[in-house]
């Protein structure tokens, strides 16, 4: 058994010890744990700012028109907050999957950046084609540096001590890893990703509204032809696909809580059931009334949807 292997074996044994349901907050702030015995049908989430990183089995993560497939041999990480659905691939009980997630803190990014030669920081993610979530294969150091964060578990009085420096840890390896111009962009205050993420946490707040292209380019600082490729580019979808998949993914948690499907749509800001029924169908592969009876009889609980990566 190689070193790499080795270390993810300890790791994997650690969380499993310290994971105190399918997905849980630990002990170290912004740090989840996952330990999951079967495999899943799409799950809805929003994957906000952070870093991710299976010790075992498999995931596949869909987002807009992207399909990602990742393993131990390789990170996530999404530098915005974009909605999608996770699905696990491998795991059973005496394998189970188990993952990894620690949150993006951009302050603490921005501190970093301003800290490291410009030359230690992989700028090769930063065109403007580059989307604001990836993979990208593991590496040595980083593999040490979530180790050395995971081994806190053990320790908790050490957490308060120790947890910062070691969480900073992994972001320096990050940024000098591959995906390190995607978040150097997130750190930084006008930069592309910047300002898409300022109209995403417009539509965020006002997703049930109807969706103006031209405010949003307003917010975003851009021409309406330069703020859709942006957009696209970084999300994956446009933004009226943004909205959309926000507004089936809050009214699929309302029928997940008892909610009737037509007080479910129009809550969410749809004002034609029929409309609202063809485009959940589409996007969840059953009808809302009947997801509704399944999604209130799964013993399944909404940890489960946010499990990292």
């Amino acid at each position: 058994m190689t070193s790499m292997r080795r270390l993810i074996c300890q790791m994997r044994e650690r969380v499993q010890r310290h994971a105190g349901s399918a997905c849980s907050e630990s002990l170290i702030p912004g740090l989840t744990l996952s330990t999951i015995f079967k495999p899943s049908t799409g799950v809805s989430t929003v994957h906000t700012p952070v870093t991710c990183l299976i010790l075992q089995g498999a995931k596949r993560v869909s987002i807009g028109d992207a399909v990602l497939q990742y393993d131990n041999s390789s990170y996530f990480v999404a530098s915005l907050d974009v909605p999608g659905t996770g699905q696990i691939l491998e795991a059973r009980p005496d394998a189970p999957y188990v993952a990894v997630g620690m949150r993006l803190d951009r302050s603490a990014l921005a501190e970093l950046v301003a800290t490291m030669p410009t030359g230690l920081i992989d700028h090769g993610g930063t065109s403007p084609g580059r989307s604001s979530f990836a993979l990208s294969a593991i590496t040595p150091d980083l593999l040490d540096a979530w180790a050395r964060l995971l081994a806190l578990l053990d320790h908790p009085e050490d957490i308060a001590a120790l947890a910062a420096a070691r969480e900073r840890e992994i972001l320096y390896c990050l940024l000098k890893g591959h995906l390190g111009g995607q978040l150097c962009q997130m750190a930084q205050e006008d930069s592309r990703l910047a300002r898409i993420r300022r109209t995403i946490h417009w539509i965020q707040g006002h997703y049930t509204e109807e969706l103006r292209t031209v405010r949003l380019s307003e917010i975003a600082g851009m021409s309406v032809a330069s703020f859709h490729r942006h957009f696209r580019a970084a999300t994956a979808m446009s933004p009226l696909q943004y909205q959309k998949t926000l507004r089936l993914q809050a009214a699929r948690r309302f029928l997940a809580a008892g909610w009737e499907a037509s007080r479910a749509a129009y809550s969410v800001g749809y004002e034609s059931a029929t409309q609202f029924s063809r485009e959940y169908s589409r996007a969840f592969g059953t009808p809302p009334s009947r997801d509704r009876m399944e999604l209130i009889g799964r013993s399944t609980s909404l940890e489960t949807w946010m499990a990292p990566g």
